[in-house]
């Protein structure tokens, strides 16, 4: 009676153990599936988070016939903007590098109302990236003072031109400074940028500075230098702050704010500067700007010692967003520089009084005039 299980028993209880099995063995599959495929996807997404969008060239999307432009060696095209007198009858050339998140039409706001009477041709350009000029993933100082002599030369200035830059333009136009020396009458730096990783700086002076700037952007500048592949990223998530000057939220002085209000020119104009995107125009500004130092401008040595021409930087006191303490003690370093310290001025002077804009003007040419 209780001999071995009928053949029948056996078949049904095989059966329902493999059912069992087969019932366990899927979710440990599909567990190991999901762990699998789960770092995955969190690549794929950091990927998709932190890679801009790729260029878009303005050339190819067709730019006006009726935009100056020249195609440079390497094919690119850099857009201008011409103010003063003509060429023809034009006492001085003078190529203008406008701020950031700024463009060719930037120079009528720095512009003095005598510039035809100076008998000034004045020449501004959409920096590779910003406008209708079609970007440039590789560029640096050097690429961008080369660019600079390239137009000149398709412009036909002559051997040697003036070059005034304003803010991170002005930043750029120590490149110039450096790469194209032989080719300029002069220079004026107005509230230029600085890198707070120039190793020129003493530590204490730096730490300083960099301490009185917003946490938000002293994490933009640790960004630059530290992990500019992050840079994308850090301006577009939503979970802290970006850049202020991108957000809007920089520091003003009171005299700055006054100015401001009356900008509504270039205000309008920020649908043209970031029309290729934000990356292409300001992010990478800050990587170039902030990141590791392509050179220390302290360094540098006299363009002009044979007074052939001058250096003008001009700072105002109370810019709240580059520190004059530096500004300063860069000019120490470089007695070469003709440095001029404005007391109730802050960060947007060049864009203020006529009479600031033309006392720039008139030392930058005072050789001339």
């Amino acid at each position: 009676m209780y001999g071995l299980p009928s053949n029948k028993r056996t078949r049904e209880g095989n059966s329902s153990s493999k059912t069992k099995r087969f019932a366990y063995s899927v979710p440990a599959m599909m567990k190991k599936v999901v762990l699998l495929a789960l770092p995955v996807v969190l690549l794929a997404l950091i990927y998709q988070a932190i890679i801009p969008p790729p260029p878009r060239s303005c050339s190819t999307a067709g730019v006006p016939s009726l935009t100056p432009r020249i195609k440079l060696r390497d094919g690119r095209h850099l857009v201008y903007k011409e103010y003063g007198v003509s060429k023809k009858i034009a006492k001085y050339n003078v190529m203008y590098v406008h701020s950031f998140g700024g463009s060719k039409f930037e120079a009528a706001l720095i512009t003095p109302k005598a510039i035809e009477e100076l008998g000034v041709y004045f020449v501004s350009f959409d920096r590779p990236g910003y406008g209708k000029s079609d970007p440039h993933p590789k560029k640096t100082f050097k690429s961008l003072a080369l660019d600079i002599e390239e137009l000149a030369d398709q412009l036909e200035l002559g051997n040697k031109f003036y070059v005034i830059g304003f803010a991170m333009g002005a930043h750029l136009v120590w490149g110039c400074l450096k790469y194209i020396p032989a080719r300029l009458a002069g220079a004026a730096l107005l509230a230029p940028a600085i890198n707070y990783w120039w190793p020129g700086f003493p530590a204490n002076l730096t730490k300083e500075a960099y301490d009185k700037q917003l946490i938000r952007d002293q994490w933009i500048y640790q960004v630059a230098y530290y992990a500019p592949w992050l840079m994308y990223w850090w301006n577009t998530q939503q979970y802290f702050p970006g850049f202020s000057v991108i957000t809007g939220e920089f520091k003003l002085s009171q005299k700055d704010l006054k100015i401001a209000h009356s900008l509504d020119e270039m205000q309008l104009q920020q649908a043209y500067v970031t029309q290729q995107g934000e990356f292409e125009s300001l992010h990478r500004d800050l990587i170039i700007g902030f990141g590791k130092p392509e050179f220390d401008p302290m360094d540098m040595k006299n363009s002009f010692s044979n007074n052939e021409g001058n250096v003008h930087l001009w700072h105002g006191v109370e810019d709240g967003i580059v520190s004059v303490k530096l500004q300063s003690f860069i000019a120490k370093k470089l007695p070469w520089i003709n440095y001029h310290e404005l007391q109730d001025a802050g960060h947007l002077f060049p864009c203020g009084d006529d009479s600031v804009k033309y006392d720039i003007w008139k030392a930058l040419l005072s050789e001339k005039i």
